[in-house]
C-alpha cells in the first residue's frame, strides 16, 4: 500500500472550554475534510481535539484522526503530507518501532517518540499539527517552514485554544473580537498582515518554522525550528551546474508531490513556474493531465497583466494536456467577494484569490481532490519586478545627494497611469530612505501620508507613522546586513508575501473546495540550495530567474519562458470603474456604513474614491482593501 496522506483540519483546546467545541468547530471546517471527522478529550487534563479529513491516499480506518499511541499514549491531530515520511518510516523500523497504518501520521508519532522536538528537522512536507505529550502534559505545536499550511491560535485566561482556519476559534465567544488597528493599517499598506498578526488582537498566526509547548494552558515555549537560510555560503558551481542541480531537485520535487490515488491535476497560466511543473509532471507520468488556468478576456496591459489564457493554450497544445477554462470578469467578484473574504479568514484586497478559488471550484467539479501550482518560484528564484528594481537602485544610490533629492521631488510630478510610470514613482519616491527602509518600501502598496487620512481622528494617526515599513525592517533584523540587497528582499518575500498572502489565499480558496494544492517549489531540498546561487545566476541582465528559465528551456519554447512577466491577478484599475465595483463602493462604502464601523472617516474615503474615479489618484487597490476589510467585519463581527 503506497501510504495515507492527511490533508485536512485540525482544532483543539487546552484549558477550560466546552467540550461540545470539538463537534462544533469539525462542522464549520467540515469543507477542508469532508471524507471523515473524529474528536478525542481528556477530562482529567482538559485537552482537546478534533480532525477533518480529505482522503487522497488510503481512506483506511487505520489512519483515523485523533491519533493515540497505543505505547506512549500520545495523541496527534495532523494537517498535511510528509513526503519523506517513508524513509523516516524505515529509519525507526530499524529502531525496533512497529506500525500499525501506512499513514504519515503515524509515522510523525513514532518520530516524536523517538526524536522529540528535534523530528521537525527531520520534515520534508507542509504540515500543521499538534501532539499531546501524555507523560509530560504538555501540548506540542508546529508548523511547517514556509507556512504553506495555516495555524491559528489564542491564548486567554481560560487557556490555549487552535485551529487551521480564524473563524472556528470564534466559536467560543469567550476569544475577544476586539479589533488590531495596527494590522487593518498593514491590510491597507501591503494588502496583507505580517505575522504573527491578524484583524483580531487576541488570536495570531503561528509563523512559518515555528513550534510552541503548552502547558497547563499556557505556552511555556515558543521557538524558531528553521529559518530561510539566506546566511548560507553561496555555492561555487559554474552555471551549468546550477541549472543541473536546480533541475535535479525540482524533478524530484514533482515526483515526490505526484504520489496520490486520486488524479491529480495542475494550475497552468502560461507562465514560466506553472508551465516547468506542468512540464515535469507530464514526463513523470507519461500521460496527459488536466489543466485549468483563468481568461481575462482583454488587453490589460495597462495595468501590467497580459492575459493568461493564450499562453497557457500554447502549454497546453505543446505538452499535450488537457485545459480547462474559466472567465473572470468584474461581476464574477461582485458575485464572490463576501463567500471569497469569509473563506480566507482575511481580508487580503487582491483579486488574485478569486481567480484560484474559480480555478479550484472548477477542478472540483471535475472530479480533482490535488492540484500542483507553481507557487513559490518568483520567491526562491527571484521573479518578482521588485527584484530588478534592485539593479536600479544600486545606480541610483550612487548619484550625488542633491541629484537624488531632485528625483525624490520630480517623483510628486508623475502621473502613474501606466505600468512603468508607476514603478519610476515607487523607486523615486522613496530614494531618500535607507538601505533596509527602502527595501521594504518596495512592498508597499500606498504611501503613508495617502493612508493616514483615511482613519478617524479618534485613532492616533502618531501611531502609525512609519510603521508599516519598520515592520518589514525588524524583519529585516534576522538577515546580516553584508548580505546582498537581493537577499534581503528575497527574504521578506518569503517570510511575509508568500506565506501571509499567496499561500494564505493559495490554501482557503482551495480547502474552501475541499481541495488540496501541493508546491513543489517548495520542497525544502530545492529552497535550501535556491538560497547558495549568487545574485547574477537569480537576475541576469533583465532576465530574471535566470537559472529556473534555464531549466525551463529543456521542456519548453522560447517565447513562453521569456514572455512579459504578469502576475496572477486582473485589471483592478479598470474593474473599479465597472457598474459592479461602483455597486460594491455604494454598498460597503457608504457613509453610513463607514460611520456605524467607527474606523474610517467617511469624507476622506468618499474623496478617495472620487479622485481615483477622474484618474487623480492611482488608489485602486487600497479603495478595495477598504471594501474587503468593511466585509470581513460584516462577516467575522456583526
Amino acid at each position: 500500500m503506497a501510504g495515507v496522506f492527511v490533508v485536512c483540519s485540525i482544532f483543539g483546546f487546552y484549558g477550560n472550554f466546552e467540550t461540545n467545541l470539538l463537534s462544533k468547530a469539525n462542522k464549520i471546517l467540515s469543507h477542508r475534510g469532508p471524507d471523515s471527522n473524529g474528536v478525542w478529550f481528556s477530562k482529567e487534563n482538559k485537552i482537546g481535539l478534533a480532525h477533518t479529513r480529505l482522503s487522497i491516499l488510503d481512506l483506511s480506518k487505520l489512519g483515523h484522526q485523533p491519533m493515540i499511541d497505543t505505547n506512549t499514549k500520545n495523541v496527534i491531530s495532523y494537517n498535511g503530507e510528509i513526503y519523506n515520511f517513508r524513509e523516516l518510516k524505515k529509519d525507526l523500523i530499524t529502531k525496533g518501532y512497529k506500525f500499525l497504518s501506512n499513514s504519515d501520521t503515524e509515522v510523525l508519532l513514532k518520530l516524536y517518540d523517538c526524536y522529540g522536538h528535534e523530528l521537525l528537522n527531520k520534515l520534508n512536507g507542509i504540515f500543521a499539527f499538534s501532539i499531546w505529550d501524555d507523560k509530560n502534559k504538555e501540548l506540542f505545536v508546529a508548523r511547517d517552514q514556509f507556512g504553506v499550511k495555516p495555524l491559528y491560535y489564542s491564548q486567554s485566561s481560560n487557556g490555549y485554544i487552535f485551529s487551521s482556519e480564524l473563524k472556528a476559534l470564534l466559536l467560543d465567544n469567550r476569544v475577544s473580537k476586539e479589533l488590531d488597528i495596527e494590522s487593518i493599517y498593514y491590510y491597507l499598506s501591503f494588502l496583507w498582515s505580517p505575522a504573527p498578526s491578524t484583524m483580531l488582537k487576541n488570536i495570531n498566526k503561528l509563523e512559518p518554522g515555528y513550534a510552541q509547548v503548552i502547558k497547563n494552558g499556557k505556552i511555556k515555549k515558543q521557538w524558531s525550528y528553521y529559518d530561510i537560510p539566506f546566511n548560507n555560503k553561496l555555492s561555487e558551481f559554474n552555471e551549468i551546474e546550477y541549472i543541473n542541480k536546480s533541475q535535479e531537485l525540482l524533478e524530484q520535487a514533482v515526483e515526490r508531490q505526484l504520489v496520490s490515488d486520486v488524479p491529480i491535476g495542475a494550475f497552468l497560466s502560461g507562465g514560466v513556474d506553472s508551465s516547468t511543473i506542468v512540464a515535469i509532471a507530464r514526463k513523470k507520468l507519461q500521460k496527459p493531465i488536466d489543466c485549468f488556468t483563468i481568461d481575462l478576456k482583454g488587453n490589460n496591459l495597462n495595468e501590467g497583466f497580459e492575459d493568461d489564457y493564450p499562453y497557457a493554450k500554447k502549454v497546453a497544445e505543446i505538452l499535450d494536456v488537457n485545459l480547462h477554462t474559466i472567465n473572470v470578469d468584474p461581476m464574477t467578484m461582485y458575485t464572490h467577494i463576501e463567500d471569497l473574504i469569509y473563506n480566507l479568514d482575511e481580508p487580503q484586497a487582491d483579486p488574485a484569490p478569486i481567480n484560484a478559488g474559480l480555478i479550484c471550484s472548477l477542478a472540483k467539479q471535475s472530479g480533482y481532490k490535488v492540484l500542483l501550482s507553481g507557487a513559490g518560484g518568483d520567491d526562491i528564484f527571484s521573479g518578482y519586478r521588485r527584484h530588478y528594481a534592485c539593479q536600479l537602485d544600486k545606480n541610483i544610490m550612487r548619484l550625488p545627494n542633491i541629484l537624488r533629492q531632485g528625483l525624490s521631488n520630480f517623483s510628486t510630478l508623475i502621473s502613474p497611469n501606466t505600468p512603468i510610470k508607476r514603478r519610476i514613482k515607487k523607486l523615486f519616491s522613496n530614494i531618500n530612505l535607507n538601505g533596509q527602509e527602502r527595501i521594504a518600501s518596495y512592498f508597499l502598496w500606498s504611501q503613508e501620508k495617502d493612508l493616514l487620512s483615511l482613519f478617524n481622528d479618534e485613532i492616533n494617526h502618531k501611531l502609525f507613522e512609519g510603521m508599516a515599513i519598520n515592520k518589514l525592517v525588524e524583519t529585516l533584523q534576522r538577515v546580516p546586513l553584508e548580505k546582498s540587497t537581493l537577499n534581503q528582499m528575497l527574504y521578506i518575500d518569503n517570510k511575509h508575501f508568500l506565506t501571509d498572502h499567496n499561500l494564505n489565499y493559495t490554501d482557503k480558496v482551495a480547502m474552501a473546495h475541499s481541495l488540496e494544492v501541493r508546491v513543489p517549489f517548495l520542497d525544502i531540498d530545492l529552497v535550501n540550495f535556491s538560497t547558495t546561487i549568487p545574485d547574477q545566476f537569480k537576475q541576469k541582465g533583465k532576465v530574471s530567474k535566470y537559472i529556473l528559465k534555464k531549466v525551463a528551456e529543456k521542456y519548453l519554447p522560447y517565447s513562453i519562458i521569456h514572455r512579459t512577466k504578469s502576475g496572477f491577478g486582473a485589471p483592478l484599475r479598470k474593474w473599479m470603474k465597472t457598474k459592479p465595483f461602483q455597486d460594491m463602493m455604494a454598498e460597503y462604502l457608504n457613509k453610513s456604513s463607514l460611520n456605524r464601523r467607527g474606523i474610517f472617516n467617511p469624507n476622506n474615503v468618499q474623496n478617495l474614491i472620487k479622485n481615483n474615479q477622474e484618474g487623480k489618484v492611482d488608489s485602486a487597490y487600497s479603495i478595495f482593501s477598504l471594501m474587503c476589510i468593511e466585509i470581513w467585519c460584516r462577516k467575522f463581527l456583526d
